[in-house]
């Protein structure tokens, strides 16, 4: 069954995720760091391209948002967003098998395109599924 994390949801599929009491999933290869764009007061805003979803820039929040740190070699990466502070590409946007996790908010926009990418990761998973 596939499963998609939002912020809160990546941190716990990370396999490694800084400044935790407890431990995460472990479902993806991916190392995260929280808040790492700041707090609340430090929310943005940005146009990124994601892949499968169109050429159309999608229109990401990103509210106390994690930021990818490291990718295993079976993470695709989905999407980046610049970091202005440092100039460097950070993933926000990842899948691996039948996980995905985004480090902004999707549902806070009136786009669909990043929800109809995840339906369809379950509609595959369901044609390759043997019935049981």
């Amino acid at each position: 069954t596939p499963v998609w994390g939002t912020c809160a949801g990546m941190i716990m599929l990370a396999k490694e995720a800084s400044d935790l009491d407890f431990q995460t999933l472990e479902a993806m290869d991916i190392a995260v760091l929280r808040n790492a764009y700041g707090r609340q007061v430090d929310s943005f805003e940005a146009d990124i391209k994601v892949k499968g979803i169109g050429d159309e820039p999608f229109h990401a929040v990103f509210i106390r948002a994690p930021v990818v740190d490291k990718v295993g070699p079976g993470v695709e990466v989905l999407a980046t967003v610049r970091d202005e502070k440092t100039g460097h590409e950070a993933p926000v946007a990842v899948r691996e098998r039948q996980f995905m996790a985004t480090s902004f908010h999707p549902e806070l926009t009136p786009d669909t395109r990043i929800h109809a990418y995840f339906v369809d990761m379950v509609a595959a998973a369901g044609e390759t599924s043997s019935p049981k």
